[in-house]
C-alpha cells in the first residue's frame, strides 16, 4: 500500500450515474469491494477491464489454481499492493497454499519449493525486475507447464502488475474484514 486515504474514493450505491451502474451490473453488481467501486468512476474503461479480469476468474485459464496464486501473490508483493496481497492470501489458502508458503512467496527464496512452484516464483520476479522471462528460466517453466500454461504466467503477473500499479496510484483501501500485511504499510 503506498496511501493510508483513497485519491480516488469508491461509489456508494447513490453515487452511481445510470452508466455506471451498468458497467458494474455484468460481472460485479452488488459487489461492495472498493477495487470495483473505484472504478466504477470511469465506466467506459471498466465496461472493457471486466471481459480480460473474467479470464483470471473463470476456468478457462490454463494455470491451475494454486500456481495462478502463487504468481499474483509474488507480483502482489513485489508491487507493494496491499489490497492484491490481502485478497490472494486468502485464495491462495484456498488454493492449497500454506502459511508457510505464503510467508515464502514474500521472501522470493527457492528453498522448500518444489521445482515447479519455484519455477514460477522466479518468472515473476523477472518478469517485475527486467520485464522479460530469461531463458534458463523459460526452459524452466516448459519442463512443467505447458505452453498455454506459461502464457498464463506472463499474462497473469502483467495483469496483476498492471492492476496494482491502479490500486497503489488510486489509493484503493482494503475492503472490510481484510488485514493489512504489516511487510506492506504504507511509508
Amino acid at each position: 500500500m503506498k496511501l493510508n486515504v483513497p485519491r480516488i474514493a469508491p461509489l456508494s450505491d447513490g453515487e452511481l450515474s445510470r452508466e455506471q451502474a451498468e458497467a458494474l451490473e455484468p460481472y460485479f453488481w452488488g459487489n461492495t469491494s472498493n477495487l470495483m467501486r473505484t472504478l466504477a468512476h470511469n465506466p467506459e474503461a471498466l465496461s472493457r477491464f471486466t471481459p480480460w479480469v473474467s479470464y483470471f476468474c473463470s476456468r478457462l485459464m490454463h494455470l491451475p489454481p494454486r500456481a495462478k496464486e502463487i504468481v499474483i501473490l509474488r507480483t502482489g508483493f513485489l508491487c507493494k499492493s496491499g489490497y492484491e496481497w490481502s485478497h490472494h492470501v486468502n485464495s491462495g489458502k484456498r488454493a492449497g497454499l500454506t502459511e508457510s508458503e505464503i510467508l515464502n512467496i514474500k521472501r522470493g527464496a527457492p528453498a522448500g519449493w518444489s521445482p515447479a512452484d519455484a519455477v514460477l516464483i522466479q518468472a515473476a520476479d523477472e518478469l517485475l525486475q527486467d520485464w522479460f522471462i530469461a531463458d534458463a528460466t523459460w526452459a524452466e517453466l516448459r519442463r512443467y507447464y505447458s505452453d498455454k500454461q506459461c502464457m498464463d504466467v506472463v499474462y497473469v503477473a502483467a495483469f496483476y502488475a498492471q492492476l496494482s500499479m491502479v490500486l497503489n496510484t488510486f489509493g484503493v483501501q482494503l475492503d472490510e474484514g481484510l488485514k493489512l500485511d504489516p511487510d506492506l504499510k504504507p511509508d
